[in-house]
């Protein structure tokens, strides 16, 4: 036990390791390896305008945002080894700005490049660099078991926060219209603040992961929420409805710009005004703030599909599990044997069977067998070709032999567009066994065979009505033959093949006139049908 423990422990201190040896800027910071990220992040202070920097820090904007708005070059801020305090002591210590308090949560961001949050136990987190938070992000990924070769990070943040930072901009632009700087620097270079935590914490993921960023099928995502969002929303938008004006049709959509360019901040919870030396204050009607956002990490894979075709050898077995009443309808189901064998191999949470249409309980499915679907919700491990015929000779060598797979491979989501397009064009084959109620003629079987492409309109079925409409369909029926039993004057074997849809069952005995022609009709007497077996779903695009 001590040796496992020994080694968890060699294992996290590489991991630290691995973190503090991050030293050069990443892709957003510009190619600046061979310089300190301290000094490049001097230099860029020092070109922003103090004045602005000291009126935003007064309002209870953090650091990164302050750079963030302000178009520092080369997105240094973002440089994952920067620490919210770092950043805070380099522009008090070049602007010569000091807070009153030690620290607050940020008026725009509302904590959230500031690394504070509050975790699903409501317990107050706060981190010193985005090293950190990758750390936590990389041992969720880990913990959850995700086999990965790529990843996408996402960022959602609560609407409350572009409101803010619109109700800034707007403040600035109108506090600071006459300045050179405003044009270059807040108009083109703003950065969003989803934007700098992605940067700020892809590259450490990426080394801590082993795998690059990229469009890929496992997503890893960061759930901003926060409780004043909604109130202050709905309240804020309360001063930007349509007014009416002196135009064409007599209103006119009032922008957010205008709005908060001419709205009193009086009538807004604000911040308090906060005077400067020889200026007036930037005025902006935020909110103070004294809650972070709530944050949920998330680690998932979008579905992964695999595709085959089924075969049904029970006649006891329905399509999908079918429960009446708290009663169970058949002995299993062709979705439960498939998906219970695929699902752990796959490691997901759930999955969905889809199929190309469906078979009675009652009806056999062989042959080809018939197209489906199987889609996996996050999947932890995608299975190599190697395990997906695994997957196959398991289901074909069950004991109790109720349903056999071909053909099983994993495919994208084309895989629905494929089944969607056969669907519509596929064709089916038949094997039913009949009785009638007289003798089979050799004039029956020659006249069977030579209706080919034979139409006929079928009712919906007494059968289904209670959860079908009444609707009348015209199907057609390609060829049929007919296989005499031996010894057997009325009891035959009926080939068939159908436009899919066709109600075969009712083809045979009329369902009391409501499909006409039907094989009753045609040998002008009683025809029942007492087994049905499938032995083809002609579908070139599965």
């Amino acid at each position: 036990m001590s040796n496992e423990v020994e080694s968890a422990q060699v294992s996290d201190a590489m991991e630290v390791a691995q973190l503090s040896s991050l030293a050069a800027v990443d892709s957003h910071a510009g190619s600046c390896e061979a310089e300190m990220p301290s000094r490049l992040l001097n230099d860029a202070v020092r070109s922003l305008p103090y004045h602005v920097v000291k009126d935003l820090l007064s309002i209870g904007v953090c650091s990164r945002c302050v750079l963030r708005i302000l178009g520092t070059e080369d997105h240094i801020y973002c440089h994952s080894s920067f620490s919210q305090s770092m950043l805070c002591s380099v522009l008090e210590e070049v602007t010569g700005f000091k807070s009153e308090c030690d620290f607050q949560f940020c008026s725009v961001c509302l904590g959230v490049l500031q690394l504070s949050y509050r975790d699903d136990k409501e317990t107050l987190v706060k981190m010193e660099s985005p090293n950190d938070m990758a750390l936590v992000i990389a041992e969720l990924v880990k913990k959850e078991g995700h086999q990965i070769d790529g990843f996408s990070l996402e960022v959602s943040i609560p609407q409350f926060i572009l409101e803010n930072e619109s109700s800034l901009l707007s403040g600035m632009k109108k506090r600071y219209e006459s300045e050179p700087w405003l044009q270059e620097r807040l108009l083109s270079k703003c950065v969003s603040v989803k934007d700098v935590l992605k940067f700020a914490i892809t590259k450490p993921l990426e080394t801590l992961l082993d795998t690059k960023a990229s469009a890929s099928s496992f997503r890893i995502r960061l759930a901003y929420t926060h409780k004043m969002a909604f109130g202050n929303s709905v309240e804020r938008n309360q001063g930007f409805k349509r007014r009416k004006i002196g135009t064409e049709n007599g209103l006119q959509n009032v922008n957010d710009e205008s709005v908060v360019a001419n709205k009193d901040c009086s009538d807004y919870p604000t911040n308090e005004t906060i005077a400067v030396t020889g200026r007036s204050s930037l005025k902006v009607p935020i909110d103070k703030v004294s809650e972070p956002c709530h944050l949920v990490y998330l680690c998932y894979r979008t579905h992964i599909y695999l595709c085959g075709r089924y075969l049904k050898y029970s006649r006891n077995v329905s399509q999908t599990r079918w429960i009446i009443d708290e009663e169970r309808m058949g002995e299993a189901s062709v979705e439960e044997i498939i998906g219970s064998n695929i699902l752990p191999m796959c490691r997901g949470d759930n999955y969905k069977f889809h199929a190309a249409g469906r078979e009675d309980i009652d009806v056999r499915m062989l042959g080809s067998g018939r197209p489906f679907l199987l889609e996996i919700q996050n999947a932890r491990q995608v299975p190599s070709e190697e395990t997906v015929k695994e997957i196959e000779s398991k289901i074909n060598g069950l004991e109790n032999k109720l349903v056999g797979v071909k053909n099983l491979q994993v495919v994208g989501s084309q895989g629905w567009t494929l089944m969607r397009e056969g669907e519509a064009e596929k064709q089916k084959q038949y094997c039913a066994l009949v009785w009638i109620s007289r003798p089979l003629e050799d004039e029956d079987v020659c006249s069977i065979s030579l209706l080919n492409d034979m139409q006929i309109l079928q009712k919906t079925p007494i059968r289904v009505l209670h959860r079908r409409s009444p609707l009348e369909r015209k199907k057609i029926i390609y060829w049929m033959k007919i296989e005499r039993i031996a010894e057997s004057s009325q009891y035959f074997l009926l080939h068939l093949c159908t436009q899919a849809g066709t109600y075969i069952k009712e083809f045979v005995h009329g369902d009391f006139g409501r499909t006409q022609p039907s094989i009753g009709s045609i040998l002008g007497c009683r025809a029942e049908i007492l087994q049905l077996d499938v032995t083809d779903v002609k579908m070139d695009s599965f």
